[in-house]
């Protein structure tokens, strides 16, 4: 579904991605690893087309069977193509209610009955959300904003989600709902990349791991094995 080769990316001097590659094919939950600076919201952004002057290769095959070439597109575009993102620090608007934030999610979007569908579900999948449908998002708690901002995301009916940081924040209970959402989204047939960096919880879930350090792609393998490697145990799991 998504394959990135030899990317690089630099905010200014500073070379925050150097040629990372990895794949991600259709169905997998697939993680990115690492401490703070280590180069993985870079990596999503790049994908979201959110990052100018990235160099590499990132191919994306859309629905319709069709490769496409995503570095240099706009991010609307990525959200056409099925491809959407919940950014770190969640970025709802404040002063809209939780309805009007999802329908800005939607805005790509003409289906009046889908985007209905669409916002059930996501209603199903945080039932506080309904609850609060009408209460404008800045009164929301940070974990009810965490939620607004994944059920956000998915009304544009992506195939690949993308999650930076959802769980950054939230309390322990929060934080198991969060990604036992997480995968339900993924049982339903979407695709995810979930950038975290409680990787405990991210590798339990992932069919694929990978690990960046300073940029560089270190190790990869299955979440499986990645909990159980002793380099990864040391870095990120508390020995």
């Amino acid at each position: 579904m998504l394959e990135i080769k030899d990317l690089n990316v630099w905010y200014g001097g500073i070379h925050a991605v150097k040629d990372a590659s990895m794949s991600i094919k259709r169905g997998e939950i697939v993680t990115l690893i690492g401490a703070n600076g280590a180069g993985k919201s870079s990596t999503i952004r790049s994908i979201a087309g959110l990052v100018k002057g990235a160099k590499g290769a990132v191919t994306y095959t859309a629905r319709d069977g069709e490769r496409v070439s995503l570095l240099g597109r706009p991010p609307e575009v990525m959200v056409k193509l099925g491809i959407s993102l919940s950014p770190e620090g969640r970025r709802i608007l404040p002063q809209l209610t939780v309805e009007e934030n999802l329908v800005l999610g939607a805005y790509s979007r003409s289906d009046g009955d889908g985007i209905s569908r669409d916002m059930e579900y996501g209603y199903a999948l945080f039932p506080r959300l309904k609850e609060r449908r009408n209460q404008k998002g800045g009164t929301l708690s940070g974990g009810e904003q965490q939620m607004l901002a994944v059920a956000r995301a998915l009304m544009s009916h992506p195939d690949l989600l993308m999650l930076d940081e959802p769980s950054l924040g939230l309390a322990p209970i929060l934080v198991s709902e969060v990604f036992e959402v997480i995968r339900e989204i993924n049982r339903e047939g979407r695709t995810i990349l979930l950038v975290e960096q409680n990787a405990f919880a991210a590798l339990k879930i992932a069919h694929k791991a990978y690990v960046l350090e300073v940029g560089n792609i270190t190790l990869e393998g299955t979440g499986a094995d990645l909990l159980e490697n002793p380099k990864v145990k040391e870095a990120y799991l508390g020995g």
